[in-house]
C-alpha cells in the first residue's frame, strides 16, 4: 500500500510515518517510481508504535523493543534486556512526576501569598 493509504487506515500523517522509518520504526520497499509501498503488517506496526508513544517511550526505546511487542494493544514479551529497559523508563517517569509536583507545590506557594 502506498503512504496515503497507510495514514488513513491509521489516522497517522504521512509526515510522521516518514518520520518512523527514519526513526527505523517502520520499513517501506520502493515501487519503480520510486514511492514507498508498505506491506500489510505495516498497519499493525504503527498501532503499536502510536501506542508506545502514547506510553511515553521515546523512539529510540520503541526501536529496541518492537521485536518484542505483540498485538494492537500492545503486549510485550520481556525479551532479554526489554524488562531493564522499561524498569528504567519506569523510573525516569517516577523522577519526572516528583519534579512535578515540587514544580506545582512551588506555584501552589505563589498564588497563597496576599
Amino acid at each position: 500500500m502506498l503512504i496515503g493509504e497507510l495514514s488513513r487506515r491509521t489516522g497517522v500523517k504521512p509526515r510522521m510515518l516518514r518520520y518512523y522509518e527514519e526513526q527505523g520504526l517502520l520499513d517501506a520497499a520502493r515501487g519503480p517510481n520510486g514511492y514507498r509501498e508498505y506491506a500489510e503488517d505495516a498497519v499493525l506496526t504503527v498501532r503499536q508504535v502510536r501506542a508506545l508513544l502514547d506510553a511515553g517511550l521515546s523512539t529510540e526505546v520503541i526501536r529496541a523493543v518492537m521485536p518484542c511487542v505483540r498485538g494492537e494493544a500492545p503486549e510485550i514479551d520481556m525479551c532479554v534486556d526489554v524488562r531493564a529497559i522499561l524498569g528504567r523508563e519506569l523510573m525516569a517517569t517516577e523522577e519526572r512526576i516528583g519534579e512535578l509536583e515540587r514544580n506545582r507545590t512551588t506555584l501552589a506557594g505563589y498564588l497563597d501569598q496576599p
